[in-house]
């Protein structure tokens, strides 16, 4: 919700248009443009801080500049000038310009500060499910007026128009396509709430911590886990076990013949396996199918998290204590869950802590009186990075779940072209804790097929000592020296698109190459030693996209990514 109200307030300050429109009116509109956009920016600080007097006489404001730029493109003068030759494209955008900008700030911003945002989180362990489906009335109408927004947007023909005009109507576009994709989850997990909260009947989830000490490419292999039960909104903890109790099972028919052919029947044996291919159904599905042979219950769907999400959530919540261990603090929990209780707890220790820490934090999360916004802004950032995933067996809830982030869907299409990096330890040890990921990807010159070419650069440094880390560190240290840290890099070519060469530290590498989800995917053995850095470049083409942006998908570890993406211009500029 934090991302919904940033995004949408500060739209107004992407309409400077400079200079080179023609007649008083033109200036007039300008003159509003910017002051709206001032204005956007302070309220973004106003709702930010909570500041809900202040918020509401500068959305008052900004309204005002906003109706008044949209009066000035509305008179007859201007309606002549549209109609004229050469400067009659660059007047019609910008009072479509104008237009956007009041109805979001006429129709769209107010509701959303009327949002309460308590509403969407529990109080004494449970959410009010009506006051919940209030809040959804509320986002499903601010959605209708982004919606309608955008698409009057998009009709808008950039061809022919001034430097100035072009950007600004390709910006604020832009922006407003993310707002309308931030509304419309809003939106859609507002509605879902309910039901997955159980409001239509009892409903059950695994709760699976992924531990990126021994990385997989969602985030890290599946530990603990615990079943939560969720009824008329309320919430509680039943079962927990470590993932690898469940034992070993054979659903190899149950695996797509992409997925064999790339991770072998792995992934159908063991739970800690599930998760080497990027889809999180595939691997939500196969753990969910784990648990029913071996528990008899069959749950409504699979929710995943990290450490690193917990260090994300104590920051709303405060220091959380663990009875009978140590106290859980932000900015230490991820270094006591990755590194530190394998060096001072044996593995029955281990599994104790874990199962406590996860009933200690489950427990304060639903019940300590928190600040909303910061625990939803803990959220977001989590599941913007991807560490918080989600399933459901249902299969009306997927298809809406699938198409956010929130999901961990890999698409077999898109708009903008993605490159996936995707990490496995293929130590068998718990060295991911020290390794330093980064990327570069740099988008190249259009072809005449209507193809791109990408170059990504991937550097892997290990922080690991080279001496005293314990035995459950070191694992089965597959990589011959048990500190030198082995990872199975995956990449992934953009949706269409095919993977042309790679080099490891310069030198031509031989790859294992197959296909899922309409990508190409090459996997790299890279080893590292500890203090050492490895450089792996991959050559990707796109398939055809006018494009000149490009994104990252990325395996979540313990230290986040150090990542840059070198956009070039759209192939019709």
């Amino acid at each position: 919700m934090r991302r919904v109200l940033l995004t949408g307030l500060i739209v107004g300050s992407l309409v400077a248009l400079g200079g080179g429109w023609v007649g008083f009116r033109g200036w007039q509109a300008r003159a509003h443009l910017l002051n709206a956009a001032g204005l956007a920016r302070q309220l973004s600080t106003e709702v930010v801080g909570a500041d809900a007097d202040r918020a509401q006489r500068t959305l008052a404001a900004l309204q005002e500049q906003a109706a008044a730029a949209r009066d000035a493109t509305a008179d007859p003068g201007w309606w002549v000038g549209r109609h004229t030759p050469y400067a009659g494209d660059d007047l019609t955008a910008v009072r479509e310009i104008a237009v956007a900008v009041d109805e979001l700030a006429r129709d769209a911003f107010p509701a959303l500060l009327r949002t309460d945002l308590s509403t969407l989180l529990p109080g004494k362990g449970r959410l009010d499910l009506n006051q919940l489906r209030a809040v959804s009335a509320q986002l499903a109408d601010t959605d209708e007026v982004v919606r309608r927004t955008n698409a009057r947007l998009a009709a808008v023909s950039t061809a022919g128009l001034v430097d100035q005009v072009r950007q600004a109507v390709t910006d604020l576009r832009a922006e407003i396509d993310q707002l309308a994709a931030l509304t419309r989850s809003a939106g859609q997990a507002a509605r879902l709430l309910p039901n997955l909260l159980g409001a239509d009947g009892p409903r059950s989830y695994l709760l699976v911590s992924q531990n990126p000490a021994e990385l997989r490419a969602t985030g890290g292999m599946f530990g603990a886990y615990a079943v939560i039960k969720a009824e008329d909104g309320r919430l509680r903890m039943g079962a927990q076990n470590a993932a690898s109790s469940l034992g070993r099972f054979d659903l190899s028919a149950k695996l797509s013949t992409e997925v064999r052919n790339l991770y072998t029947n792995l992934v159908g044996t063991y739970p800690a396996d599930v998760n080497l291919t990027p889809h999180f159904p595939t691997a939500a599905a196969l753990f969910r199918e784990m648990y029913r042979k071996r528990s008899g219950t069959t749950v409504d769907g699979v929710l995943a998290v990290d450490p690193v999400v917990l260090s994300y959530l104590l920051k709303a919540t405060g220091p959380v204590p663990v009875p009978g261990n140590a106290t859980l603090v932000s900015d230490k929990v991820v270094h006591t869950l990755l590194s530190d209780t394998y060096q001072r707890l044996d593995l029955a220790g281990q599994d104790e802590f874990f199962a406590a820490s996860a009933a200690a934090v489950f427990s304060t999360f639903f019940t300590r009186e928190v600040n909303p916004r910061a625990l939803l802004s803990a959220l977001d950032r989590a599941i913007d990075e991807r560490r918080i995933l989600f399933w459901s067996a249902h299969s009306a809830e997927q298809r809406v779940i699938a198409g956010n982030r929130l999901g961990g869907a890999l698409p077999e299409q898109e708009d903008v072209p993605t490159v996936g990096v995707f990490l496995n330890d293929g130590s068998g040890a718990k060295l991911g804790y020290y390794l330093r990921p980064s990327a570069t990807l740099t988008v190249g010159q259009c072809r005449p097929d209507g193809r791109r070419q990408l170059r990504l650069s991937f550097t892997l440094h290990s922080t690991a000592p080279a001496g005293g880390l314990s035995p459950s560190v070191l694992g089965l240290g597959l990589a011959g020296d048990p500190y030198t840290a082995r990872t199975l890099v995956s990449v992934y070519s953009p949706a269409g698109g095919a993977v042309l060469a790679s080099w490891l530290d310069g030198a031509d590498l031989r790859v294992g190459s197959g296909l899922e989800r309409r990508r190409q995917v090459v996997i790299a053995n890279v080893e590292v030693r500890p203090g050492a850095t490895r450089t792996l470049d991959v050559d990707v083409l796109t398939g055809r996209t006018g494009s000149g942006d490009a994104d990252l998908w990325l395996t979540p570890t313990a230290i986040p990514w150090t990542t840059q993406v070198q956009s070039a211009p759209h192939c019709d500029q």
